[in-house]
Formats: C-alpha cells, sequence, structure tokens
C-alpha cells in the first residue's frame, strides 16, 4: 500500500478536542455564518446620536449612519445613557474613522465595528462599563471578537465600572420593551 493510500485510510483521532480546537482557530478569524463581507468604510465622525451609533461622512461627502455591532449601550433617558453617549463622543467626534461593516438594520444603519487608530472603539466602551454586550447578535461577530467582547462586559461588571456600579442595572434591549409596553 502506498503512503498516499495508507494516509487516507487512516482513522480519526479519537481526541475529539483537538478537533475542536482547530475547528475553533479556524473559525477565530471568521464570522459563525456567512455573510456578505463588505469593504471596510472609511470617514470622519460627524456626529454621535447615543453610546452605540454615530453618522460617518465619507470622502465623496456621503453621510453614513452606523449602529456598533455587539454592543447595546444604555438609551440616553436610561442611568449612564448620557455617560455612554458623551464617552463616545470625547473618543470619536471629528476624528477619522473604519467601519468594518457586513450588513444593514433594519433602521438603514451599517452595523459594524468601529475602529480608531487601529482599536476597537466598541470594546473600549464595554471596557469602561457603558455598554452591555449585545449577545443576541453575538453570532454575527468573529468568534475572538465575541469572546474578547464577552471577558470585557464579566470584567467591568467584577470590578463595577460605570453602569456595572448599580447593583441591578436595566439592560436597554428590556428598557425599550417596557417603553413599548406602556399606555400612550
Amino acid at each position: 500500500m502506498n503512503a498516499v493510500r495508507a494516509a487516507a485510510l487512516t482513522p480519526l483521532p479519537r481526541n475529539w478536542l483537538w478537533l475542536w480546537l482547530a475547528a475553533g482557530l479556524a473559525l477565530g478569524s471568521a464570522p459563525l455564518r456567512a455573510q456578505a463581507i463588505s469593504s471596510p468604510l472609511h470617514g470622519r465622525v460627524i456626529a454621535v446620536a447615543d453610546g452605540d451609533s454615530v453618522t460617518v461622512l465619507d470622502a465623496q461627502q456621503r453621510r453614513h449612519r452606523v449602529r456598533l455591532l455587539g454592543i447595546d449601550a444604555p438609551e440616553q433617558a436610561q442611568p449612564w445613557g448620557a455617560e455612554a453617549g458623551a464617552h463616545l463622543k470625547a473618543l470619536v467626534l471629528q476624528h477619522e474613522v473604519q467601519v468594518d461593516f457586513a450588513k444593514t438594520d433594519r433602521h438603514g444603519r451599517l452595523v459594524g465595528t468601529l475602529r480608531l487608530q487601529g482599536q476597537d472603539v466598541n470594546l473600549q466602551l464595554l471596557r469602561a462599563g457603558l455598554a452591555w454586550h449585545y449577545k443576541r447578535y453575538a453570532e454575527e461577530q468573529k468568534w475572538l471578537e465575541r469572546w474578547r467582547y464577552a471577558r470585557a462586559e464579566r470584567r467591568a461588571q467584577r470590578e463595577r465600572r460605570g453602569l456595572w456600579a448599580d447593583p441591578a442595572p436595566t439592560p436597554p434591549w428590556e428598557y425599550r420593551q417596557q417603553q413599548r409596553a406602556k399606555p400612550r
């Protein structure tokens, strides 16, 4: 039997952990579900709507509304909402940024990772304790990015940074649901 044929007939390793590790590493740089990846958007942040939404002006003077992927900041009327918006504004307003995006949301905003000088701004908001890791949409993140975001949120909680100083902060998705349920 030649070496090529013998290699083809070699049984799979019994230790599946190695297969999971290899699969995890392969997926570490790719989203878990197929997405049409677009070229990054480069431009200047001209407005900050709140703690997780900005407007970017590109080189052709077109405005792009951007929703930050993987995080959900408190709404403006919530505790820490104004602080999250002010923090994001201080970080990026009038700065050149890159937006790595893969989709638009139902409001027509690009959904992506905002980068300032190569640094992940979305992650910085989590580290500051000014946003939640938005696990509802975590499958849209690259595996390694999802892991970093979850770790940053846990650390901010443990160190009681920002909104985690509150013993029971209300996540923005619950706050929005409560607001919709109120009689008008």
